[in-house]
């Protein structure tokens, strides 16, 4: 059907009543809508999403269908089919050698609060939704992710151009200083030091074309989180806290950090949520402090395993809640961070976004 038929400009001009919930913009606008072809009653197109992990397919089903049918004339059935273009930080180009459209880093105000457990589990269930995820320990001091992942063995290997080229592991691609220092040495380093090796593990590391870059950071409010900030444009941070007092009021300190070097906060994640840790303060802080809640992390002694053995929850018990727990959280750090990249002042139609 050609482009120009009535009814081909009847049901674009329907979609047009279609919005993206969270980008506040209709659909047709946004360049969401390609492949538009219409036969014997039938609606079939595709709609180009901003990250893979998106939560909204349902929605968007059920609103074309209430859009087109029994509306458009001769419109008896909608078929969709999907596809995705993450956006690119616009603040990114230039600044790195390598293809990669956001960073995000996974922050915490105290330690013990699950923090390292979260980016990992995290970077692994976008990496299931189709996403080119990388996954950056930058805890230089005491890396934990090589253990968490199950790469505890080898070094990287060098490319013919003198990177580092990281491993992939679950479809993940992972870098940490954990590869290239001996087991349980220790290193004694001052901050100028941790900002150079900070700094090299963006420009001297060949990540593959990334969509996410999650940067699992030590805890607290440090020199890392400083350098991290310093050397490139961070799309937003992750807050992880647990619900007791204690952590919530490191988890704020950390939150107003970010906000003082104006690096967007995606949101706050409450991790072991449940009887002994208690419930709701991590959703109590977003509320205090007017940032989205990603969701809670039920308490679940398999995570903790999972980690130790290198087998993330995610993975091994695919159906427990702790493991939808993760995935509906990296939908939500998906959707804000695409959000974000757009901007909802301004937003960048699909079809220009490099």
């Amino acid at each position: 059907m050609s482009n120009e038929s009535p009814q081909y400009q009847a049901v674009m001009s329907a979609l047009r009543t279609v919005n993206d919930p969270e980008l506040h913009r209709d659909i047709v606008s946004l360049g969401m809508v390609r492949d538009l072809h219409i036969e014997d009653g039938v609606a079939r197109f595709t709609i180009v999403l901003t990250t893979p992990a998106c939560p909204l397919k349902d929605v968007f089903i059920r609103e074309c269908r209430q859009a087109l049918v029994g509306k458009v004339d001769g419109i008896t059935d909608v078929q969709i089919t999907w596809d995705s273009r993450v956006p690119t930080d616009k603040r990114l180009h230039g600044r790195l050698d390598t293809a990669m459209r956001s960073i995000i880093a996974i922050s915490s105000g105290k330690g013990g609060v699950g923090k390292s457990t979260v980016a990992v589990n995290l970077a692994i269930a976008l990496a299931q939704s189709g996403a080119r995820v990388g996954l950056l320990d930058a805890d230089i001091l005491g890396p934990n992710i090589p253990i968490m992942v199950g790469l505890t063995s080898g070094k990287p290997r060098v490319s013919p151009d003198q990177k580092l080229v990281p491993f992939e592991v679950y479809g993940v691609q992972v870098m940490s200083m954990g590869f290239l220092i001996e087991p349980g040495k220790p290193l004694v380093w001052r901050g100028p030091m941790l900002h150079g090796v900070i700094r090299q593990f963006f420009n001297d590391v060949a990540w593959d074309r990334l969509d996410y870059l999650i940067v699992d950071l030590p805890p607290g409010t440090g020199d890392a989180q400083l350098s991290l900030a310093q050397s490139v444009p961070l799309t937003g941070a992750v807050i992880v806290t647990q619900p007791q007092e204690v952590a919530l009021d490191d988890a704020a300190r950390g939150l107003h950090m970010f906000e003082e070097l104006e690096v967007p906060i995606l949101g706050i994640v409450e991790n072991m949520s449940g009887d002994f840790f208690g419930e709701g303060g991590g959703e109590k802080l977003a509320q205090a402090t007017g940032v989205p809640f990603l969701g809670r992390i039920p308490l679940d002694a398999r995570v903790r395993i999972g980690g130790d053995t290198g087998r993330p929850i995610i993975l091994e018990h695919a159906d427990s809640p702790a493991a939808q727990a993760f995935r509906q959280v990296a939908q939500a750090v998906a959707s804000r961070a695409s959000v974000i990249m757009l901007g909802n002042s301004d937003v960048i139609p699909l079809n220009v976004i490099g």
